[in-house]
């Protein structure tokens, strides 16, 4: 996965989402083209991609959220899921925040921290461990459009007890790092991939800011699982 992939698939991000809004009956004022389907489609070809290259067969690669069980509930869809010879290699979440921030970010942390605790509980309290020897193995990609509003720092914190002093002065761009950052290091999600991007005079541009969560980091660590699953397996 060369930067030149992921310009392209950044690009028809954008090319889709906005076909998508194009086809809203209210022209996506309500919600935007977020409702619509299938911008996430050129990430999600990315990391399928990696799983490919690390030999698991293409067919053993669900899209189009497929289910896994839950213990709160008694399914979720996922964005990705791999399943090799009875194993969940991996599920994915795939979500985009483009405008409205102030309005969304807390329900983006929400279904996050809600699927990543789902899906761990059923592992541990379903009868039989539906999902294996191994626990589930998540992964969280993730792109913020760069505005105004997302790099304005110092948003407000206050609360009626004392908050984390980490988030003091934060934008909503680094609150999203530091949320990322904290799944990652206490394991909510195994990997992740935040990517920024902005349009400027025609152009579109992306950043990969939060070095725990690049492309080349989310390969290494995809490749590492996939090799301990092929291990169990004795492959």
């Amino acid at each position: 996965m060369e930067p030149q992939d992921i310009q392209h698939a950044i690009e028809n991000f954008w090319l889709r989402r906005d076909g998508q809004e194009s086809k809203l009956d209210d022209g996506g004022k309500s919600g935007g083209a977020a409702r619509g389907n299938g911008h996430m489609k050129p990430l999600e070809d990315l990391v399928k991609s990696i799983f490919i290259d690390c030999g698991i067969p293409e067919e053993c690669i669900k899209t189009g959220q497929p289910y896994l069980p839950g213990y709160y509930r008694v399914r979720k869809q996922w964005d990705l899921v791999v399943k090799y010879k009875g194993v969940l290699v991996a599920a994915f979440e795939f979500k985009s925040q483009v405008g409205s921030v102030g309005k969304n970010f807390n329900n983006r942390f929400e279904e996050a921290l809600g699927s990543a605790t789902d899906i761990d509980a059923a592992q541990r309290k379903n009868d039989q461990s539906p999902f294996g020897q191994l626990p589930p193995w998540l992964g969280y990609v993730f792109i913020l459009q760069e505005t105004p509003e997302t790099e304005k720092e110092g948003k407000d914190t206050r609360a009626m007890f004392p908050t984390d002093a980490a988030f003091h002065g934060l934008s909503y761009n680094q609150r999203y790092q530091e949320m990322i950052r904290r799944f990652i290091g206490e394991r909510v999600y195994d990997a992740g991939w935040f990517i920024t991007t902005k349009r400027a005079d025609g152009d579109i541009t992306y950043l990969e800011p939060l070095a725990a969560a690049t492309a080349s980091v989310l390969r290494a660590a995809i490749e590492g699982r996939v090799n301990v699953v092929k291990a169990m397996l004795k492959e």
